[in-house]
């Protein structure tokens, strides 16, 4: 192929000199020849890339193809149901919500009934009538030791950084938090000026960086939290133990992602790549963190204070709640995100197989506060891929209270997939530090886009709900859902998890089986299975029973 490209080359300069008395013909053709002549000299003697080697100039067009294959696929072959993360058909509905159009579909469902894992919701001969001005559900957070209780929507907005998302899509997803009435979580990245512009409720999220409340040292300062933990937006703390998206790995903030901006909020260097550490300083115990979850109430004046984290080891869990019990000190609010979650920079790895799933992940952490009598008093915040009133439905009959969404808020913000979040290239200014990039995002617009995204979804949730002759999200239970698990055969949620007894893992001879294993392995006094402890590096040994 190299002999060739030399051949064609010589050739064409050959018939470029007999044209050379058509002096129209010669520029033209000396505008193509020229640099695809200097191109694959270049790419003859360059060692970097053998196809470009053999095969000059024309062994490129792998890249071009490269580079256009997901718009293609996008727009011209995907099918309404293809396409990850999130499919063509979620995608659409969330963009004619938040722009109030017609969300209705013609000609019936394009989901194979048929298929395992098929779910629906058993409507009711009693169903009945839903108001389109049903006020929103509103879940109060607060448990006996917290003096500030939070009233919050029964879907908002997940944790999503500034430095990650843009300050004007920060702008738009909080005013249009303000607009809907419902919560915008900061994400590990601290609270900025984007984020309190507008005086939308937040919820400040600290992760193990401790961005925002951090010492020169990358530990925990008291008196900068009390300070930002104080202010009138800041409804509820969450303390971010691990996320779907990287558990056990933290958080990355690219380096050219770290403007100076960012780095005086998170209190790190600029324009270095910022990566949370993997676990917290500020305690290393389940005993030792319910005193953290004391000292941030007390530091922030009483407001509901919780934690975020996505199911690994079970035990690790289960000793948390038997930390709870031991100390009579638990959080106001637990949130369990999937391992499907969403971010814009992770390993594959961590993305595709670390972390428990949602489903999975909620009910055994619904179970387990069940077992040991403390669900009446903490609100479970589900999150992970809900984009639809359906996916709420499903989320609450699971035993959820309500749901946060990043992906779905991130697409009523203009998101196009282009899969480019990690490059600070994203063509809608959402994903970007580009002032040029992220000044195409007019926050009002998209502000009202956030907040009619949130009420349609939330009034779907109330539709479907009353279609199983209910009067509200608090009334499902894991009766009304149905899932094909073969097929030939059909069954509830309550016959696929099987409900707990409210405080059975606080008796001995109550217990239910399927939680015998996380009950001996876990101690409040280590994450740790029971059994093995790390001591230095002398390796795994025994602790007595």
């Amino acid at each position: 192929m190299r002999r060739t490209f030399v051949l064609v080359t010589v050739t064409a300069w050959v018939v470029m000199v007999l044209l050379s008395f058509k002096w129209p013909n010669i520029i033209w053709l000396s505008l193509f020849l020229i640099p695809a002549s200097l191109i694959g000299l270049y790419d003859m003697y360059q060692t970097k890339h053998a196809l470009r080697r053999n095969f000059p100039f024309v062994g490129r067009g792998r890249w071009v193809m490269e580079f256009f294959r997901p718009f293609l696929r996008q727009y011209f072959f995907e099918s309404e149901t293809d396409g990850v993360p999130i499919n063509r058909m979620f995608r659409s509905v969330i963009y004619q919500r938040a722009k109030g159009v017609t969300d209705s579909v013609p000609y019936g469902t394009k989901l194979d009934t048929q298929a395992v894992g098929y779910e629906w919701i058993g409507h009711s001969l009693a169903a009945i009538h839903a108001d389109k001005e049903t006020p929103s559900q509103r879940v109060d957070v607060g448990g006996p030791d917290c003096l500030m209780p939070y009233s919050a929507s029964i879907f908002n907005i997940s944790a999503m950084s500034y430095g990650s998302l843009s300050g004007n899509a920060i702008q738009a997803l909080n005013k249009g938090a303000k607009q809907g009435g419902f919560f915008h979580n900061t994400g590990e990245g601290s609270v900025s000026l984007s984020h309190l512009k507008h005086g939308g409720d937040l919820v400040w999220q600290i992760g193990t960086g401790y961005f925002g409340c951090r010492t020169k040292e990358g530990g925990f300062d008291e008196d900068s939290f009390a300070k930002t933990a104080t202010k009138d937006n800041i409804k509820m703390i969450e303390i971010k133990l691990s996320q779907g998206a990287k558990p056990g790995h933290g958080g990355i903030l690219p380096a050219h992602k770290n403007t100076i901006e960012i780095a005086q909020i998170r209190q790190v260097e600029p324009g270095t790549r910022v990566e949370s550490p993997p676990t917290h300083s500020a305690f290393s115990t389940p005993l030792e963190m319910m005193a953290f979850i004391k000292q941030l109430r007390d530091l922030s004046g009483g407001k509901p204070i919780g934690f975020k984290l996505c199911i690994g080891r079970k035990s690790e869990f289960v000793a948390l709640c038997k930390a709870m019990v031991e100390t009579k000190i638990q959080p106001d609010f637990i949130t369990v995100d999937g391992g499907e979650g969403g971010t814009g920079a992770a390993p594959l790895e961590y993305s595709n197989s670390v972390g428990m799933p949602l489903r999975e992940a909620l009910v055994f952490v619904v179970d387990v506060l069940v077992g040991f009598g403390l669900k009446k008093e903490i609100k479970v915040i589900a999150s992970g891929k809900t984009f639809t009133g359906f996916h709420l439905v499903k989320n609450l009959a699971l035993g959820a209270d309500m749901c946060n969404s990043a992906r779905g808020m991130m697409v009523a913000l203009g998101c196009v997939q282009s899969l480019i979040c990690h490059t600070n290239e994203c063509p809608t200014g959402i994903a970007t530090q580009d002032p040029a990039l992220a000044s195409g995002l007019v926050v009002g617009d998209k502000a009202t886009r956030i907040a009619r995204f949130h009420k349609e979804t939330v009034h779907a949730t109330f539709d479907l709900v009353s279609s199983a002759g209910l009067s509200n999200p608090n009334q499902l239970n894991r009766s009304h859902i149905y899932r094909r698990v073969s097929q030939t055969e059909i069954k509830r949620y309550d016959e696929i998890y099987l409900n707990v007894t409210d405080g059975c893992l606080l008796q001995e001879n109550c217990q239910p089986n399927v939680f015998d294993l996380e009950m001996k392995e876990s101690s409040a006094h280590s994450f740790m299975p029971k059994q093995f402890i790390v001591e230095g590096h002398s390796g795994l040994e025994e602790i007595s029973s």
